[in-house]
Order: structure tokens, then C-alpha cells, then sequence
């Protein structure tokens, strides 16, 4: 099995799908950039090497824009894909789409694993696993305890919130720049922060020392975007800044907290460790997380 295909399928290419097989597939809007097909694969590639039910499961991508997505999500459900991977901006667009929500994902507002039923989709979502995994892999740090600052308000960002909230952090403070968003999340999360600080970030907020700066915005995924904050301008040196952006590997915010001297890490193990607990849900048991890492070699440094 060939773990590098590049092709971006569309909606078009959804409405004539007739291949044989088991199917997966990730969406967004953009989708070129994501190595999703390549981990995956290669993951099934292992797995079909020790098992013959998984000879025939393949994975794609597909650019959908985010007013086609109902219609794609009937469409990959009446084609039998198994299951499916979001990406920005399809997050909180497809809650409001699918037929079931696990418990874990109702509070977060948002979906980025979707299973197939004969009745809908089950929504699920891995990010809050993934990036709690991949922060301490990667930094040495536990969302536990610690005071964060987290950029953004969206899809993303809301199962960010909700882990570090879960995790017990010390303090969470919310930027973002679209005022009514991060008003409406610090709402919708009040209630499960109970006692834990809770705040939206202005420019004359002093960040603790110890504090964690998590980026969940798309700034960074495009040529030429704006760092989403600037490091210089803050008060203390944080301990650590994650970008969940991975591709390109390094954002303007990470090469700022290079020059800076502040430990840092792009997405790439928040990538794979929140598609490996996917495939264990599609598949219903452990899947090769250290394969799906060697398939994409030129990510492989990613820290500092």
C-alpha cells in the first residue's frame, strides 16, 4: 500500500465515488497542506501486514468548503466511509450535523472524529488527547497545574479549553481576535471551569512566568500570515509555546520564540497522537503509533 498519495479529492469526485474498499478520508478547506493520508496509511499498511481485514481500508483527503459540508457528510455516509477526520474550518460547523455526540465532546462545541452508525455519524473529538499527549512529549509539560494562554476561539481552540480545564491547569486566559467569539466561549466555559481562573487576554495582562502559550489559531498556516501574538511584548519569558499548526513546521510565533530562547513545538505530535485514539476508534483496538511517526520524516524535528 502506497502510504503517498497527494491528491486532494472535492465534492465532484464524493458525488461519482464508487471505489471498492474501506474508506476514511479528513476534510477541510484548505486540505493540500495535511499529512494526514500519510500516517494513516501508513498505519494500515502495518496493520493489513498482520491482519487481512485491513488489506482493502484506505485514506484520503477531501477540500469541502464549509457550506458544502452538510451535503458531503450525507453523501460520505450513504457511501459507506467508515470513518472521518476534521480539519478547519468544519470543527463546530459539523456538530450541529451528525447524529450522536460522545459525552466527552458535548462540552466543547466541536467534532474532528466522525464514525459511521447505520443511523448517522458519531461525533467524537481526539484534540484535547492529542494535545495533552503531545505537550508533554514534546515540552516536558503538563497541562496540570499550569497557567495557560491560548490563542484563538474556534473549533480548536474550544477542545483546547475544555482538556486544560479537564486537567485541572492552574489559570486560563483566552485571546482571540473576534470579541463576540471569545466572549461566547469564556461563557460556554464558566461552567466547567467552576473554580479555576478564568479570563480573556488584553494587552496590559501580565502572564506568570510559568505560563504556557498554546496557539489554536490558523495564523501561521499561510504564507505571509501575522504572527497571532507577539512574544516580545510580554512581560516574563513564558516556559514553553505549542503552535498546533504543523504544517509549514515552523509559524512566525515559533521562529519568534526561537529567537527569543523559549521552548517550543509545532502540532506535529498533537497530529499523530490525536489520529492514532481516531484509528483506535474506528478500529476499535491499538494502532501503530510509531509508524504512523516515521511516515513523515522531514516533520521529525520539531522541538527545541
Amino acid at each position: 500500500m502506497s502510504t503517498a498519495d497527494t491528491t486532494v479529492h472535492t465534492l465532484a469526485s464524493l458525488e461519482i465515488w464508487n471505489r471498492p474498499g474501506t474508506h476514511f478520508a479528513v476534510l477541510g478547506h484548505p486540505i493540500a497542506h495535511s499529512l494526514s493520508p500519510l500516517m494513516h496509511n501508513a498505519a494500515l499498511a502495518e496493520m493489513a501486514a498482520r491482519d487481512p481485514r485491513y488489506r482493502d481500508w484506505r485514506y484520503h483527503r477531501f477540500d469541502i468548503a464549509p457550506a458544502d459540508l452538510p451535503r458531503a457528510l450525507e453523501l460520505f455516509h450513504e457511501k459507506k466511509f467508515r470513518g472521518l477526520n476534521l480539519t478547519v474550518p468544519h470543527k463546530i460547523i459539523a456538530f450541529e450535523c451528525v447524529a450522536d455526540i460522545d459525552p466527552a465532546a458535548r462540552p466543547i462545541g466541536a467534532v474532528n472524529t466522525l464514525s459511521w452508525t447505520p443511523r448517522g455519524w458519531h461525533g467524537f473529538n481526539t484534540d484535547g488527547y492529542g494535545l495533552a499527549t503531545a505537550i508533554g512529549e514534546t515540552l516536558n509539560l503538563d497541562l496540570a497545574g499550569a497557567h495557560i494562554l491560548l490563542l484563538g476561539a474556534g473549533g480548536a481552540a474550544r477542545g483546547a479549553a475544555v482538556e486544560c480545564l479537564r486537567r485541572r491547569c492552574a489559570s486560563l486566559v483566552i485571546a482571540n481576535r473576534t470579541r463576540a467569539n471569545l466572549d461566547a466561549l469564556l461563557a460556554a466555559l464558566r461552567p466547567l471551569a467552576a473554580d479555576i481562573p478564568l479570563a480573556a487576554f488584553h494587552s496590559a495582562f501580565r502572564i506568570p512566568h510559568s505560563a504556557l502559550i498554546i496557539n489554536a489559531t490558523s495564523s501561521g498556516l499561510k504564507p505571509g500570515d501575522p504572527s497571532p501574538l507577539d512574544l516580545a511584548a510580554l512581560s516574563v519569558s513564558p516556559a514553553g509555546v505549542f503552535d498546533m499548526i504543523y504544517n509549514p513546521p515552523q509559524t512566525p510565533l515559533l521562529a519568534q520564540a526561537a529567537a527569543l530562547g523559549i521552548p517550543r513545538a509545532n502540532g506535529l505530535a498533537m497530529l499523530i497522537h490525536q489520529g492514532a485514539r481516531a484509528l483506535e476508534i474506528w478500529t476499535g483496538g491499538p494502532v501503530p503509533v510509531e509508524a504512523m511517526r516515521r511516515a513523515l520524516p522531514s516533520f521529525a524535528n520539531h522541538t527545541s
